[in-house]
């Protein structure tokens, strides 16, 4: 399908507008990241068909060494957007072992003439009528903006740094990221960083910024120093789940921001049901890894 004529598309119930790489529905847009719109398109161009990782990996990501697991990132970024259930999907579905395939139907948005008639001249206004269109116009525009400030502050604009040297007593949990198989386990990812930092912030004086400032971060492509720095922490926590079967494996990693050190790491391969106890597993040696910096104990 070809984009060139006219950018805009109908995908689903989305209106895409790659040129200002914009989605929007019921009245709210969604600014896409540029390789999210770039995913969404090169899905687009070929809907019904199934995109292998390869494929994608050459068209979003064109000369550039990343993993497939960039892909599996960028899918589950994309779902979320989109509001697509991955066990039930109406946009976005996993072909296991194969790739990815675009099932919602793609058409072309057509600009609308200035005059369904035939003349080639929007007919007049009357004067009232003009000032209640733009009255009508000013008002929507004003609850439009309210509810996106409201609904997409966390997500659109990244939390505004804290303290210029924050406390050697602050972390920060970045969204464990989800590298099973086709993806399936987002939830649980997002669950499991939102525990840990439930954890972490019950811990005596210890500051922890809330999921809703972390998530800005995923699949964010920054160093850790320039996060924590944004964030305000002296610390970051950040990790992987990957599960297959009834087992799991949840890898782990604490850093020092400033230097880039992994004070602690771990990897814990075990029952799904076992979960709970890896929490606290983990929160426990965090906690044990900072006791023993000497940077910690520094006043």
């Amino acid at each position: 399908m070809e984009h060139n004529r006219n950018p805009r598309l109908q995908i689903g119930d989305w209106c895409v507008d790659p040129t200002l790489s914009e989605i929007s529905r019921d009245g709210t847009t969604t600014r896409l990241e540029t390789r999210t719109m770039r995913l969404l398109l090169a899905l687009a161009d070929r809907p019904g068909e199934v995109l292998s990782i390869d494929d994608l990996l050459t068209q979003v990501w064109p000369g550039i060494a990343v993993s497939p697991d960039s892909v599996y990132q960028a899918i589950t970024s994309l779902r979320r957007i989109l509001g697509d259930d991955p066990k039930q999907p109406t946009h976005i579905v996993t072909v296991p072992r194969l790739g990815y395939r675009l099932i919602a139907p793609v058409t072309p948005v057509a600009d609308r003439p200035t005059d369904p008639a035939t003349s080639p001249h929007p007919p007049l206004l009357r004067p009232h009528a003009v000032g209640l269109q733009l009255t009508i116009l000013l008002i929507c525009l004003a609850l439009a903006a309210a509810f996106l400030v409201r609904a997409h502050f966390a997500s659109q604009h990244p939390p505004a740094p804290i303290a210029a040297t924050p406390s050697q007593k602050s972390i920060a949990v970045l969204p464990f990221l989800d590298l099973t198989e086709g993806m399936h386990q987002g939830e649980f990812a997002d669950g499991l960083t939102e525990e840990l930092t439930d954890k972490l912030s019950k811990l005596p004086g210890f500051r922890v910024p809330s999921p809703t400032s972390t998530f800005y971060y995923r699949d964010k492509n920054l160093p850790v120093a320039d996060i924590a720095k944004a964030l305000g922490v002296a610390y970051i926590l950040d990790g992987s789940v990957r599960k297959s079967g009834d087992q799991v494996r949840v890898a782990a990693r604490l850093v020092r921001a400033n230097t880039g050190y992994v004070l602690w790491s771990e990897t814990y391969d075990r029952p799904f049901h076992d979960l709970v106890m890896v929490q606290d597993d983990i929160a426990t040696q965090v906690t044990k890894a900072l006791s023993a910096s000497t940077e910690f104990k520094s006043p």
